[in-house]
């Protein structure tokens, strides 16, 4: 998938998501939030309406007086306890999900923001050091990606993988955020910071800096590349890192035999 080329009726609401709490949130969304509202909005307007027609001058020239009806009191304090509880589960649930600790095996890719640009650096797969810029229009336009939202350098994930995103920040505050993905953590210099991405399937995924950063914060685009395992691999060798647990299995230099040593010894002799 491309994390832009949602239908335009999605200007209006979230974009299609492609992490677990992302699919979550929207579900959330879409299932209870949503009916939620339209329900009490359309209740209110029916009895604004009601009320309008009914207790008019022309319809009710005598005013009543009603001091007290206990079972609309009940029921107005019961049912909006019961509507909190049911939007408060499911929040309550997504807002912990949001804050699960990576697991030991998660693949760590730490965003370093600057004015007006992302660094990444992979400190499981040795010294791989990325920067990212956005491109001009007329570049981004003639690779087929959208404007202000392709860089030259793509941070370049494993599909399907979780991932320990890190971030920080080299001068100023920076927010990094990827709508698609349900990502949004801020990058302050001297803190790290850190959140689990689950696995994400195979695609492009376009955010943005969103915290206001300076003249040029809207020209600090994140563009994130999803490949399959095997071909991550292919592009950690080609900017010449290491995948975990090669250079543990790399043979080891032999041994100086003690006959050398002796040797060497009398030579120094």
């Amino acid at each position: 998938p491309t994390s832009y080329q949602d239908d335009p009726i999605k200007s209006m609401t979230f974009q299609d998501q492609y992490s677990a709490n992302g699919e979550y949130a929207l579900w959330m969304h879409d299932r209870i939030l949503l009916p939620v509202i339209t329900v009490i909005s359309l209740f209110v307007l029916g009895l604004l309406l009601y009320v309008v027609v009914r207790f008019n001058r022309r319809a009710s020239p005598v005013a009543s007086r009603t001091t007290h009806n206990t079972m609309i009191e009940v029921v107005w304090t019961i049912v909006p306890v019961i509507i909190l509880v049911v939007i408060a589960v499911p929040s309550i649930t997504l807002l912990a999900r949001q804050y699960e600790t990576p697991p030991a095996d998660a693949v760590t890719i730490k965003a370093t923001g600057y004015q007006w640009y992302w660094g990444y650096t992979y400190p499981d797969h040795g010294e791989i050091e990325i920067v990212s810029n956005m491109l001009d229009e007329d570049e981004a336009v003639r690779r087929g990606e959208p404007g202000q939202l392709a860089v030259d350098n793509r941070m370049v994930v494993p599909a399907d993988t979780p991932l320990r995103i890190q971030t920080t920040a080299a001068d100023v505050i920076h927010a990094f955020a990827i709508p698609s993905l349900w990502f949004k953590m801020d990058a302050v210099p001297g803190r790290l910071n850190e959140k689990l991405v689950d696995g994400i399937p195979e695609g492009v995924y376009y955010g943005q800096c969103s915290e206001l950063c300076g003249s040029r914060h809207a020209y600090m685009p994140i563009a994130i590349e999803a490949l399959p395992p095997e071909k991550f691999a292919a592009w950690v060798e080609s900017q010449g890192g290491t995948m975990p647990g090669e250079e543990a299995a790399a043979p080891a230099a032999p041994a100086e035999a003690p006959e050398a040593e002796q040797v060497a010894a009398l030579t120094a002799r």
